[in-house]
């Protein structure tokens, strides 16, 4: 029997079917790649939170976000880059012995998410992983207009409504407060300093908001499916919120939030 091969219809046809199946699954697979980063991420906050709270637990406080008191450089080193960042211990700093044992691209203090195009940025553990609520992990020192969130950090006990409380989440920097979702901060935020663009990924303000070159696909679209982001809370537990649920809405001379509070009291 001989055999035949063949035609160009045939295989127009067979190669259109490839091209549309291809088309009509893509998108599903990349949203399932997307929400595997996102459980990912939601594990990784998980241990820094067991990581904050067996600290405050032994300390009796929770960690500096920034420490620039202590004399000697951290494990491995100080973190970020001296042209942009402070130089001092940062809160994974202080809770390596419970959590992390390097600072390698793998370990949890990287988002799996993370955007960061900025060469500058992107090989900086600072910009762009996970941030500590500076209204609870107070900094060591800061800025004259920043008073609010200089000084010790929170015990466990000061804080009224801890199943409520932010302490960690998706971040644009290491440490951040409630000024950096506000849709009218205090004070102005320029782009100075890496610092001042902090941010939460995929809230809407964030359009409006001075950014670094190479964060606003990070800001601006958000990391995860539907602009989510993950939050650890003062209690210990993590859940899943809408970028959104955590802006800080100025009305009048008053600002509020529902749930994350910023606000430890």
């Amino acid at each position: 029997m001989k055999w035949r091969g063949f035609t160009v219809i045939e295989l127009l046809v067979v190669i259109s079917l490839i091209v549309l199946l291809t088309a009509i699954l893509l998108p599903s697979l990349q949203n399932s790649r997307r929400q595997a980063k996102a459980t990912l991420c939601g594990s990784n906050v998980r241990q820094l939170i067991f990581g904050l709270m067996n600290y405050e637990t032994e300390n009796e406080t929770f960690p500096y976000a920034f420490d620039n008191t202590l004399m000697e450089p951290p494990p491995g080193g100080y973190p970020g880059r001296f042209e942009y960042d402070r130089t001092g211990w940062w809160w994974f700093n202080h809770i390596v012995d419970y959590t992390i044992k390097d600072l390698g691209r793998t370990s949890v203090v990287w988002c799996p998410s993370r955007q960061i195009e900025n060469n500058k940025l992107k090989y900086n553990v600072l910009p762009g992983n996970y941030g500590v609520n500076q209204s609870v992990c107070k900094s060591s020192s800061g800025r004259k207009n920043q008073m609010e969130f200089i000084g010790m950090p929170l015990r466990g006990s000061d804080i009224s409504n801890p199943s409520q409380t932010l302490l960690l989440v998706d971040s644009g920097y290491s440490m951040i407060n409630w000024w950096h979702a506000a849709d009218s901060p205090p004070v102005p935020l320029g782009n100075s300093t890496i610092e001042d663009t902090t941010y939460i990924p995929g809230l809407w303000i964030n359009k409006e908001r001075a950014l670094w070159p190479g964060q606003e696909e990070d800001a601006i679209n958000g990391r995860h499916p539907n602009k989510t982001v993950n939050v650890g809370f003062a209690d210990g537990h993590v859940s899943s919120n809408k970028a959104d649920d955590l802006c800080v809405e100025k009305t009048n001379d008053e600002y509020k939030n529902l749930c994350p509070l910023w606000l430890p009291k």
